[in-house]
Formats: C-alpha cells, sequence, structure tokens
C-alpha cells in the first residue's frame, strides 16, 4: 500500500474515534477499539494480524504499567481515607502562608499528591481551597482556582506515578525513573510560571467578581483544638480529622515519599552507570509503589482501623478499572499504529537537528484534546502516532512523551469533567472557569512546550 493511503487511513481512524466519542457519545473504550480495528483492516494488515496487534498492544502497555497504575490508586485511595489532604493543606497554609498559597498547593498537587485519582483528589482539595480563598485576597477565587486547574492537570501527564505520565512512559518505552526526574524538572517552572502569569492578568481587571463568580454556600470551618494541627479543616470531616490526629501528617504521607524517592533513586543510579543489586530490586518503580502502598495501609490501619482501610481499597480497585482499560486500548490503537508504517512515513521528512517532531507531537495532542475533551485520550494517541519516529531521528523518547502531555493540555473545556467541578466546587460561572480552567492550563502547555524544546537541545 502507498504511503499516502496510510495517512488517509490513519487520519481517517484517528477522527473516527473523536467522531464516535463526541457525536455518538460511545465509551472512549469502545472507539479507540474500533478505530485500531478499522486501521489493521484499511491497510491491509489481515484480519489475524489486526486482532494479534490490538490484543498484544493492549498487553504490552499493561505489563509496563498496569501494575504501577493499580498500586497508585490503591494508595491515593488509603490516603484518602486517612484525610491526609485536608491536613496537608492546613500544614501548607501554615508554612508558606497566604500569599505563597497558591504556589505551595498547587506544586504539592502536581507532584507529591499524583497517586489519587484525580476527580477525588479535586472532590477533596477544591473545598478548602475556596474556603481558604479569602484568606488570600481579592483575587483569592481566582487565583485558588487557576492553582489547582494547573497543578491537577499538569501533574496527571508530566508526573510519576501520575496516570497519564505512566501511560505515555510505558507506551514510548521511557524508564519511569527517568520520566519522573525529567517530568520534575519540567513541572515546577511550568506551574510557577502559569501562576504567576495567570495573577498578573487577573491584577490587571481581566476578574470580574461580580461576572466570573457566582453564589457559594460555603462550609463552616473548624479551629482544630491541636496546637500542631493545621486549621481550616473544611466541612464534616473536621471531627474525624481529630480522631486521627494521634498520626503526625508526615508519616501519614512517609510511604509515598519513600516510594517516589526510591524511583529517582534507581533512575541517578542508572544514570550513573552503578549497579547495586539490592538496590535496583527496592528502586524498581512495581516494587518501590509496592512498598510505598503496604506502608501506607500499615499507617492507615493504626490510624483508622482495618474496616476503613478495606473499604478504602475496595473503591480504589472500582476506580482504577476503568483507568486501566483505557489506557490500555490507547496502547492498542497505538501499536496498530505502528504496524501500519505511519513511523517509517513521517521519519522521513524529520530530521534529528529540528524541533518538528516535538512541535508536531504538541499540535497533533492540542487538537485531539479540543476534539474530545480527554487529556489522557489525546496524550496517548498522539505519542502513539509519533513514537516510531524516536529511533529514527535519535530522538530521546521522554521528549516525545513530555511533549505530548503538554499539547494535551491545551483548551481544557466544556467537555472536560474537571472544568465543570472546578466550576461547581470553587464558586465560578461558566466564564469565570473559562479563565482559570480553560485559559489557565492552555498557557500551561505553552509554556511547557517553549520549556521542552531547549530540553531536548541540552539534556
Amino acid at each position: 500500500m502507498s504511503d499516502m493511503w496510510i495517512v488517509i487511513h490513519t487520519v481517517v481512524a484517528v477522527l473516527a474515534v473523536v467522531i464516535f466519542i463526541v457525536r455518538f457519545h460511545f465509551n472512549p473504550v469502545v472507539s479507540l477499539v474500533l478505530g485500531a480495528a478499522y486501521l489493521g483492516l484499511a491497510t491491509k494488515l489481515g484480519v489475524s494480524t489486526t486482532v494479534e496487534t490490538i490484543t498484544g498492544g493492549f498487553g504490552e502497555i499493561m505489563a509496563e504499567v498496569g501494575l504501577l497504575i493499580g498500586f497508585g490508586v490503591l494508595m491515593g485511595a488509603v490516603l484518602q481515607e486517612m484525610k491526609a489532604i485536608q491536613r496537608l493543606v492546613g500544614t501548607l497554609l501554615k508554612t508558606f502562608g497566604p500569599k505563597r498559597l497558591p504556589y505551595a498547593l498547587s506544586l504539592t498537587i502536581a507532584t507529591v499528591l499524583q497517586s489519587i485519582f484525580l476527580d477525588v483528589l479535586l472532590v477533596i482539595s477544591a473545598p478548602l481551597a475556596r474556603n481558604l480563598a479569602p484568606k488570600i485576597g481579592k483575587l483569592g477565587t481566582a487565583r485558588m482556582a487557576t492553582a489547582l486547574a494547573i497543578g491537577l492537570e499538569c501533574g496527571i501527564v508530566f508526573m510519576v506515578p501520575g496516570v497519564a505520565a505512566l501511560a505515555l512512559a510505558g507506551l514510548l518505552g521511557v524508564p519511569l525513573g527517568k520520566m519522573m526526574i525529567y517530568g520534575l524538572i519540567l513541572i515546577v517552572p511550568v506551574v510557577i510560571i502559569s501562576i504567576a502569569v495567570m495573577t498578573f492578568a487577573f491584577r490587571r481587571g481581566w476578574w470580574n467578581e461580580e461576572k466570573d463568580e457566582q453564589e457559594f454556600i460555603s462550609v463552616a470551618v473548624e479551629e482544630d483544638e491541636d496546637p500542631a494541627a493545621e486549621p481550616f479543616v473544611s466541612g464534616g470531616v473536621a471531627q474525624a480529622v481529630r480522631a486521627e490526629k494521634r498520626t503526625r501528617l508526615v508519616v501519614l504521607l512517609s510511604p509515598l515519599l519513600l516510594a517516589l524517592v526510591l524511583i529517582a533513586t534507581g533512575a541517578l543510579l542508572e544514570v550513573a552507570e552503578i549497579s547495586i543489586p539490592v538496590v535496583e530490586f527496592v528502586a524498581s518503580p512495581v516494587i518501590a509503589l509496592l512498598i510505598g502502598l503496604v506502608g501506607t495501609c500499615l499507617v492507615a490501619r493504626y490510624t483508622v482501623g482495618q474496616k476503613r482501610v478495606e473499604k478504602a481499597l475496595a473503591r480504589g480497585f472500582a476506580e482504577s478499572g476503568q483507568i486501566l482499560i483505557l489506557t490500555g486500548v490507547g496502547g492498542s490503537l497505538a501499536a496498530m499504529i505502528k504496524e501500519a508504517g505511519l513511523g517509517d512515513i513521517l521519519g522521513q521528512y524529520f530530521t534529528a537537528s529540528t524541533a518538528a517532531p516535538l512541535l508536531m507531537v504538541w499540535v497533533i495532542a492540542a487538537a485531539l484534546h479540543i476534539a474530545v475533551g480527554s487529556v489522557t485520550i489525546s496524550a496517548i494517541t498522539s505519542a502513539g502516532i509519533l513514537a516510531p519516529v524516536a529511533p529514527l531521528i535519535g530522538l530521546d523518547p521522554v521528549f516525545i512523551a513530555l511533549a505530548a502531555g503538554a499539547g494535551s493540555l491545551f483548551a481544557v473545556h466544556v467537555t472536560s469533567n474537571t472544568f465543570w467541578l472546578l466550576q461547581s466546587l470553587m464558586g465560578q460561572s461558566t466564564r469565570g472557569t473559562l479563565k482559570t480552567c480553560s485559559v489557565g492550563v492552555s498557557v500551561a502547555s505553552v509554556v511547557a512546550i517553549l520549556l521542552i524544546l531547549p530540553m531536548s537541545l541540552v539534556l
């Protein structure tokens, strides 16, 4: 089959996925499998090869990241049960003060808390952020909503163990330790610069409280009686948090932090070409996250009791199912694109000395996200399209992963569940949410690709 027809069929397959999801409201999992099946049959790979590629692509990415996603989601569910996030927000306020709280909260969400399922993390943190907004001044709602949106969305695509970051790393064969280190190098300046840009715009009159905010019924906030405890615990959890105050916050989070430190240590040893078998074993991402999960469960068993730990784990299993299947079928479509030969075709048009591949990944991911409204789907699909190009031009796959993640952040809008949750939980109008969420995260998307391009030349 000619190169032109392979490109045409690939475009048709991707457009079909978009139309199935947006126009006919098909489940994304079904849509992705249909797109992969069409591409295989249309490019004359044959029935047997098509089926084998779909199942093989699913199995390959599950072998890479399946356990990691499961362990991460389970750990997040247990942390949620211990009310660790509520306590952490209060601690950040005391430590950094009202003016720097948006930066501190956004960076913490984007880095440390990515094991928690995004919607769950948003539902937990948004009411706390809304109650704290008046503490940081007149633009409190705008700044806190922007900080939440940027931290949540950037974290899921750049930072291990964010779901999209894990999927991208698995799809492109990027070692997770390397993905975490490069993601951390990128995410810190992206979050800080993006929030600073949005704060500058708000202070220049771009935020109108009358039009951009709506009536919000604030939940009563109680001061904790423990002088060592953080204030401003939101809603009906205050009493429960007091009961769990016997365990210090650093102890609650220590297993998660240990897991991240182990993964980073393994990556550094690999770069330094130092081999210590015991360290290599515990620093492997699967074992490190398993250690973190077991440690978190032990701490939770002491803090909240075995019954609540079991309840949290059951909830975590329910949350992880859809994530795992969606990630797997994203791998199926990517494998089919590779099998069809698109990578060889695109590789003819790029050279190792140009930034075109990274910009192309960013544009494709951005376009897919605008159409589909899913950060994870757009990131995985765009990376899959150009993944075969990396070995042909000598471009490090980690930069393709980061560029795909950056592009998938562009234009979060009304098709996104995050958009509507931020609107309702932060007391914003639709107009206000378009500013804080859509524009704010889009700024982060642009800042990210502008930083990724020089990173690809230096690192």
